[in-house]
């Protein structure tokens, strides 16, 4: 049994020998295949890559071949180029050359005439020198012989000469400056008063009337008792809130406010028409309607400034300003309202600034504000003029509106050209037919004073008051006074004018001295 077994493990172990050598054998073939065909593959490349490397080369060559006869043929026309810009430049120096020579030539030439001028100019100028010693020598001997006759040297004939052509001249420098001056203030004159009556004419303005009494319309005789009141107590309750007098008389169905306060008279008319609409009229409630009356009043005034300033083109002004501008609407000037008349006199500086090529804006905003130093005038002391300036620079205006102010009454110096339109504006808005009130009575009166004024002092023959009082032309006594006299009479005339008389505007002192010499051709 073990035989058999052996036997049949002996059969398998030759068996798997066997398979294990064919195996190993066909593996061997087949590597050594696999190593045949890398070889092959190997040979294969190593040839493609040699005839590669030969194709390169050959190509290589025939490119360099190409490089070679195109940098031969570049050479070749660079040189032909260059020989061809020698020879150009080679005759253009062949051309300078001969332009040299033909120049030198001509140098010469003109050196060989210039030496030759030379000694024909040397010649002249013995001749001249001698001419001029002979010149001399004559001249001095003219001179001894225009000396010996006239009996006065060289120097003293010059000065004498020179004395009377000075005096000729300053004569006629005289004249010419005279006419000068003359035709400029004729011109200048002329100039101003087309371009004041160009104003004036694009300006229509109202006249003033009485401004002392205002008339309340009622509606039937008797709401006069109602206003009047049980014992007067109405009636006193309204002046003592208004400040104004009430007349209740026989005028039919009208009622009279009398009153110098032009605010004042506005409140207490305003009040009375709002209490008899009311219809409750007793003194609580005239109390109640008087403060609403007066704030409502004080808006409107302030509404009315803004309105103005609008109309102007203006912009920019302090809310405060503003104010004290509107309660310019209840002041007056001699009948005249001081709110309008600023308007106008800023209406009026507006053209001229225009005309005369000036800023408007700043002539139109000098103008509007020159007065509104009478809105405080009578809460502070001090010319309206300079108290409108400090509320001015107090609430930041432009410096030349703080001068127009002040200066529009020459109290100080204008520092600009819209400061003497504004003065100008001011006083033809105020002196313009109609502009202001004054009683005949009253204005007859002023115009005697202020003759009166000038024949009293010394050295004045006449005087007459003329423009409506707004100018006095004095004529004084050539023998008595002197032009220097003259002129200190001016101003003592105008210092005394202040002082002793009140006028609206301001008044031209003019003052004559007449010279007149007669002589008689025979």
């Amino acid at each position: 049994m073990s035989l058999t077994v052996l036997a049949y493990v002996a059969t398998v172990l030759l068996s798997a020998l066997a398979g294990a050598g064919l195996y190993e054998l066909v593996r061997r073939k087949s590597l050594m295949a696999k190593q045949a065909e890398s070889e092959e593959q190997a040979r294969q490349i190593v040839l493609g890559a040699q005839r590669e490397a030969e194709n390169l080369i050959k190509e290589a060559k025939l490119e360099a071949k190409d490089l070679v006869f195109q940098a031969k043929t570049e050479f070749e026309r660079e040189q032909k180029a260059r020989s061809a810009e020698i020879l150009t430049l080679e005759k253009r120096l062949v051309q300078r050359e001969e332009t040299l020579d033909r120049k030198l030539g001509m140098l010469e030439k003109r050196e060989q005439e210039v030496q030759k001028r030379e000694q024909e100019l040397l010649r002249r100028e013995e001749g001249l020198v001698q001419k001029e010693l002979a010149c001399a020598q004559a001249a001095k001997e003219h001179r001894e012989a225009l000396e010996r006759v006239a009996g006065m040297t060289a120097e003293e004939a010059k000065r004498q000469l020179l004395q009377d052509l000075e005096s000729q001249v300053r004569l006629e420098a005289a004249g010419i400056a005279k006419r000068t001056i003359e035709e400029a203030k004729e011109n200048a004159e002329r100039e101003a008063r087309e371009i004041i009556a160009r104003s004036i004419q694009r300006v229509t303005r109202d006249y003033v009337s009485e401004a002392t009494i205002s008339v309340v319309p009622i509606p039937n005789d008797a709401m006069k008792g109602r206003i009047i009141g049980r014992e007067g107590r109405n009636i006193r309750a309204i002046e003592a809130a208004t400040g104004i007098d009430l007349i209740i008389d026989e005028t039919p169905e009208a009622v009279i406010i009398s009153g110098f306060d032009p605010l004042r008279r506005e409140i207490a008319k305003v009040s009375l028409e709002r209490l008899m609409q009311d219809g409750r009229i007793h003194p609580t409630r005239i109390e109640e309607i008087v403060e609403k009356v007066k704030t409502d009043i004080d808006k409107l005034m302030i509404e009315e400034a803004e309105r103005i300033i609008f109309e102007l083109g203006l912009s920019g002004f302090h809310p405060e300003l503003v104010r004290i501008l509107g309660r310019l609407k209840y002041r007056t000037s001699y009948g005249q309202n001081n709110l309008y008349h600023a308007r106008e006199a800023a209406y009026i500086c507006g053209i001229m600034a225009a005309e005369l090529g000036l800023d408007v804006k700043l002539a139109k905003r000098g103008a509007l504000l020159h007065d509104i130093g009478k809105a405080v005038s009578h809460e502070e002391e001090g010319p309206h003029a300079m108290l409108g300036a400090d509320i001015a620079k107090r609430y930041g205006e432009d410096p030349k509106v703080v001068n127009a102010i002040a200066a529009h009454h020459e109290q100080v110096e204008a520092i600009c050209p819209e400061t003497v339109l504004v003065a100008s504006a001011e006083a033809l808005s105020a002196a313009r037919p109609g502009a202001r009130r004054e009683a005949l009575e009253s204005y007859v009166k002023r115009l005697e004073r202020l003759e009166a004024l000038a024949v009293g002092m010394k050295g004045v023959q006449k005087a007459y008051a003329i423009q409506a009082g707004r100018e006095i032309r004095v004529i004084v006594k050539q023998e008595d006074l002197t032009d220097a006299e003259a002129f200190q009479l001016s101003r003592d005339l105008a210092k005394k004018i202040e002082q002793e008389l009140t006028y609206p505007g301001q008044i031209k002192v003019t003052v004559i001295r007449e010279s007149r010499f007669v002589e008689y051709a025979k």
